[in-house]
C-alpha cells in the first residue's frame, strides 16, 4: 500500500518543503529587520535567536528530507 501511494517519498518531499519554508522566510524576515521595515500594523519586538534557531531546524529538515530522498524507501 505505501509503494502504491508513494508515501515514502511523500514524507520526504513534505519535510524538504517545510524546511526550505522555515528557512527562506525566516531569512526573509531577518533581512527586512536589517532594513527597518516592519509589517503594518504589528507591535512584537524582532527575536533575532528565535530566527537564528528556526533557520537551524529549516536547514535541518531540509537535509533530512533531501537525504531521504536520495537514500530512497527502505
Amino acid at each position: 500500500m505505501r509503494e502504491i501511494l508513494g508515501l515514502d517519498t511523500l514524507v520526504a518531499e513534505m519535510v524538504t518543503g517545510l524546511g526550505l519554508a522555515l528557512v527562506v522566510g525566516n531569512v526573509l524576515a531577518w533581512r527586512k529587520h536589517r532594513q527597518g521595515q516592519r509589517p503594518p500594523g504589528v507591535e512584537g519586538e524582532f527575536r533575532l535567536g528565535r530566527v537564528r534557531f528556526l533557520i537551524l531546524v529549516g536547514v535541518l529538515m531540509t537535509i533530512w528530507g533531501v537525504g531521504s530522498l536520495i537514500v530512497g524507501p527502505t
